[in-house]
């Protein structure tokens, strides 16, 4: 049996989530967590998006023998939406999201959900500690030595999370480790968790063109052509870059970094026999 749900706010302070689903279109109910989902083994659960505090709900579908799927691009919701004529409500998105073709839809496992939660803390570090560097420059030498303490704080939380993602893409990845080891980066722990990022969030079963486009290696358009900028994610592009910088010891070029994607590409495909 295929379920549908749709996760959103909800009213009462807008912090929280509520999930809403259905299994025909018609009778919906409402739970607060994929857990309470009353899906069996065999089952298969298809949904918009998963926060990240919905992450262990969702592990334990998935130890249940729960199929468990989410959707890549959420703009299509909402052009199916306008193509079906739906309302914008929770059951229009969930009627839009079950017209939808299975293709667009990437399954989850429990590596990734694990993985995902610590990599997007890391990300909200390195952001922190970017913008924190930025106005530790501006300011004079008196009050850097104010601040030096909390730089020095960031960076060391930054290492330990690195340190644990690194662990677990080693334990839970196969290829993990020999990437590492053929690309040359042990000594390098932001390349390292670069890579696991990279493997998190990228499916290098898909033609290199779509890789591509995803890490924005196009060459610059001018505004009113830039298809290619649609699915670019800035994250995974300055994961790309970390790695690079790794691997090549210097500041690396478009063209470098998509030398190395491509060998990345070819070193997966190659094990995939394996």
């Amino acid at each position: 049996m295929n379920y549908y749900a749709d996760v959103h706010r909800t009213r009462r302070n807008g912090e929280g989530f509520r999930i809403t689903f259905t299994t025909d279109g018609t009778s919906f109910k409402h739970v607060d967590s994929f857990a309470d989902v009353p899906a069996r083994e065999g089952d298969a659960v298809f949904v918009d998006t998963l926060p990240l505090h919905h992450t262990d709900g969702v592990i334990e579908l998935l130890r249940r023998g729960v199929e468990v799927y989410y959707l890549r691009r959420l703009t299509l919701i909402a052009r199916r939406r306008e193509e079906l004529r739906l309302p914008k409500t929770a059951r229009g998105d969930i009627k839009a999201l079950m017209a939808i073709e299975q293709k667009w839809f990437r399954r989850v496992t429990e590596d990734f959900l694990v993985v995902r939660r610590m990599v997007v803390t890391y990300r909200l570090l390195m952001r922190t500690h970017q913008q924190f560097m930025s106005k530790y420059r501006a300011v004079s030498e008196e009050e850097r030595r104010v601040l030096r303490p909390v730089v020095k704080a960031l960076e060391q939380q930054m290492d330990e999370l690195a340190k644990r993602i690194v662990n677990e893409a080693g334990r839970r990845y196969p290829a993990y480790n020999r990437l590492v080891e053929r690309l040359g980066i042990h000594d390098s722990l932001a390349g390292k968790e670069a890579l696991a990022e990279l493997l998190t969030y990228i499916d290098f079963k898909k033609a290199l063109r779509g890789l591509k486009m995803l890490l924005g290696l196009y060459r610059p358009v001018p505004p009113r052509k830039k298809r290619h900028w649609r699915i670019y994610s800035r994250d995974l592009r300055q994961s790309l870059h970390r790695l690079a910088m790794a691997y090549y010891k210097t500041v690396p070029s478009g063209r470098l970094c998509w030398q190395l994607l491509r060998q990345i590409n070819q070193l997966l495909t190659a094990q995939a026999p394996g």
